[in-house]
């Protein structure tokens, strides 16, 4: 997968970028020339390539999950707070509210924990029914061994058959033009806490909301030759 980002990466890029030049250079030189159904075409154009930049994009990020990950005290607290804080314009107008009881101070990556929540709780406030405000609940309950932490959520849910295929890449299980998005996004989140030798599962009803739960054991043994 690393291989194949990297070269992804430097010999898919180019040549979509030069599409988009062209396209961008073709629209103005003919602007005001062309029918509306030829305009169309060329924003077809625009559109895909975009799309799959984008799509490269978060591949190459995928694959370099893990790679310098370094194991250190985390205030979940803290995090929480900086996604917050960042997802702001989306919270904004989305009329979301994001409620948090006290979370804990754990070991793991700091950078990959805060992409965790990030996922979550963008999710979360994407995945919300309409005319209804998005509202997500994190919470964290202390275990003998682990923290279990949950992202309960009241969105459109999930229908139960797509429940094994919710953490696998590329899964797309909504319609994209209601909810654009490459289907990366809970991919990353199980790699992460897959990485932190923990466990994610989610639980749902269709239209009637979900909640993602994920465990960040006490004591981490990490194994450098682990591959995820």
């Amino acid at each position: 997968l690393t291989q194949f980002a990297y070269i992804a990466s430097h010999d898919l890029q180019e040549p979509l970028q030069t599409i988009s030049n062209f396209v961008g250079i073709v629209k103005e030189i003919y602007a005001g020339k062309i029918d509306k159904e030829s305009e169309q075409y060329f924003n077809f154009i625009t559109d895909a390539t975009s799309r799959m930049q984008t799509l490269i994009k978060h591949l190459l990020d995928f694959s370099r999950i893990g790679r310098n990950i370094k194991f250190q005290n985390v205030d979940c607290n803290k995090i929480v707070k900086e996604v917050i804080a960042e997802l702001n314009n989306s919270i904004t107008e989305k009329k979301a509210t994001i409620a948090s009881g006290v979370l804990p101070v754990v070991t793991g990556d700091p950078v990959e924990l805060k992409q965790l929540f990030q996922n979550l709780i963008s999710n979360a406030i994407k995945f919300h029914k309409k005319n209804v405000d998005p509202v997500v609940n994190l919470t964290c309950e202390e275990k003998p061994n682990e923290f279990l932490f949950s992202v309960k959520d009241n969105g459109i849910g999930i229908d139960a058959k797509y429940m094994d295929k919710i953490f696998i890449i590329f899964q797309r299980l909504v319609n994209a033009s209601e909810y654009p998005g490459t289907g990366i996004g809970l991919a990353t989140c199980k790699k992460i806490v897959t990485l932190h030798n923990g466990k994610i599962w989610v639980e749902s009803k269709l239209n009637e909301g979900s909640t993602f739960y994920f465990t960040i054991p006490k004591k981490i043994i990490t194994n450098p030759s682990k591959s995820i």
